[in-house]
């Protein structure tokens, strides 16, 4: 199937779809009472709801309001903004960092019920609402229409944080950012007056709120408003939303830590980074293929490559040969497997994407961008830290592949910025309990600072950096303590695109009633 070839009888013949307005939603359309659930602290729901998916932060709000139609949203901001109330909007819960649970939020909005996926007929777009999980969305796209996102690959997150701070998964090279694909949003804003309203955004070049459009193209969560509904349909005539795989081929090796050595260490680092180099310009064959690379810290005990590919694409078991081969030269694997799974099968099963197979996810999560591969005092530094004996069991660097045609749209195009990179690095360390809270925050902010040490204890964008990731929030980037650069976090997060984005703040949340510790502040 392609793009040009669907047909809007083909739209419109989405699996159990109603009506519902002009937009073709999963399910029942039921009309919704005009206040939203409220949920107090003596409430048997209450405790099951102040949890996200980071169990190291647990909100203690007044309220939970839990909206199920937009008039709802409007009504709930209305009353505390009112009552002077700080407001926290959550989507999935898989915030990575304290910006929804901190004690100064007194109401909290959890859009989980917010989770119809669709089609709009009048629009001619792809609605969905925040509260949908990126697996609802692959599942509903796949049996209404065979199109999907190029979103993430944890089926668990929440469409709402993912698609407002860019979004990218594993057929991002090939496609591009989620956003790259949105068309328009609705969101519930807060005027001079302190009056909640909801507005429509689009990208349409004669759309007066076409800025309010372009903040939320990676201008990330919790800033401007509250997201209702997102639309989504792919640029240039007759495209709707890129087609699904019929299948992904997946390919894992493994080696032993025990045959590393910093000089292995490092060339299984610039092995994965040059192939990147080589191969991540928009239309190159190549970028069909996603690779992430996980290096273990030495008590975790492996080093892993995973590479996915719609197995459709010509050459593909060739291409990932070649990737393997590269990355892997001089090392020998304990595990070496090749699978062939449906598109959904990959996307949504088995598991659900969390980090540690635990019963509490306690993680704190750093990154950035790469324009190329590490230098060799950054990877003097990341051997360091990954080979230090009292380092911790669930740390982690891992390298994973972007570029490609997210590489195609100009920096200024979206909020976007890094528009040039080839990978983004994550560092990270993942617990289970309270007590081991200060050693693995201590050791991957250690770690993180060790290898950003020419340049702040941050990814400064220059030759090699490029800043970092707004859905990878880490609140340390606005830390004096761990941020010496002189570049704020925001700039770190936006670049030459922040100044831009400080101006909708102003216009559209002139009172700062969304913010959070790192929030666009207004220009």
């Amino acid at each position: 199937m392609t793009n040009a070839g669907m047909s809007r009888r083909t739209l419109m013949a989405g699996a159990g779809a109603v009506v519902a307005g002009g937009v073709f939603v999963q399910g029942s359309a039921v009309a919704a009472p005009a206040v939203a659930v409220r949920i107090g602290p003596e409430d048997v729901r209450y405790e099951n709801l102040v949890r996200g998916n980071n169990f190291r932060f647990v909100a203690r709000p007044d309220e939970i309001r839990v909206p199920t139609s937009t008039e709802q949203v409007v009504r709930a901001v209305d009353e505390a903004v009112r009552s002077g109330r700080r407001i926290a909007v959550r989507s999935g819960g898989h915030c990575f960092e304290n910006l929804t649970a901190a004690p100064e939020f007194r109401t909290l909005l959890d859009l989980s019920a917010l989770d119809e996926v669709g089609y709009d007929s009048a629009k001619k777009a792809f609605v969905v609402r925040p509260g949908a999980t990126l697996g609802q969305v692959y599942r509903t796209l796949c049996a209404g229409w065979g199109v999907t996102i190029p979103g993430g690959g944890c089926p668990e997150v929440g469409a709402g944080g993912h698609i407002a701070g860019g979004g990218y998964g594993p057929l991002s090279r090939r496609y591009g950012a989620v956003v790259d694909h949105l068309y328009g949003v609705e969101v519930v804003v807060v005027g001079k007056d302190g009056r909640a309203r909801a507005v429509v955004a689009t990208r349409e070049k004669d759309d007066p709120h076409r800025e309010l459009w372009w903040a939320h193209t990676g201008g990330g969560g919790g800033n401007f408003g509250v997201v209702t509904k997102y639309w989504l349909r792919s640029p240039g005539s007759g495209a709707v939303l890129p087609p699904m795989p019929r299948a992904m081929v997946q390919h894992v090796t493994i080696w032993d830590w025990g045959q590393l050595t910093e000089e292995k260490l490092g060339g299984l680092l610039r092995n994965f980074g040059a192939w990147h180099e080589r191969h991540s310009a928009p239309g190159v064959p190549q970028a069909g293929l996603y690779g992430v690379l996980e290096v273990q810290q030495r008590n975790g005990g492996i080093a892993m490559l995973s590479v996915q590919a719609d197995a459709g694409l010509p050459g593909v078991d060739a291409m990932i040969d070649e990737l393997v081969g590269t990355v892997g030269a001089g090392l020998t694997p304990v595990f070496e497997l090749r699978k062939t799974v449906p598109w959904l099968h990959k996307m949504t099963w088995p598991g659900t994407g969390e980090p540690g197979d635990v019963l509490t996810r306690r993680y704190k999560i750093k990154a950035a961008y790469l324009r190329k591969s590490f230098d060799n005092n950054q990877l003097a530094a990341i051997w360091r830290g990954l080979s230090d004996p009292a380092g911790m069991p669930g740390g982690s660097l891992l390298l994973v592949g972007y570029g490609g045609q997210a590489n195609a749209v100009a920096a200024h195009e979206t909020a976007i910025a890094q528009r040039d990179v080839v990978m983004k690095a994550v560092y990270q360390s993942v617990w289970s309990e309270e007590q081991d809270d200060a050693a693995n925050l201590a050791w991957v902010r250690e770690f993180y600072r060790d290898v950003y040490a020419e340049t702040g204890g941050v990814p400064v964008p220059g030759e090699v950096n490029d800043g970092s990731y707004i859905n990878y929030a880490d609140a340390d980037l606005a830390d004096p303590a761990w941020n010496t650069s002189g570049v704020s976090a925001q700039c770190l997060y936006y670049k030459d695109n922040y100044p831009r984005l400080q101006r909708v703040k102003a216009r559209w949340d002139p009172r700062s009633v969304f913010r959070h510790a790192l929030a666009v502040e207004p220009g």
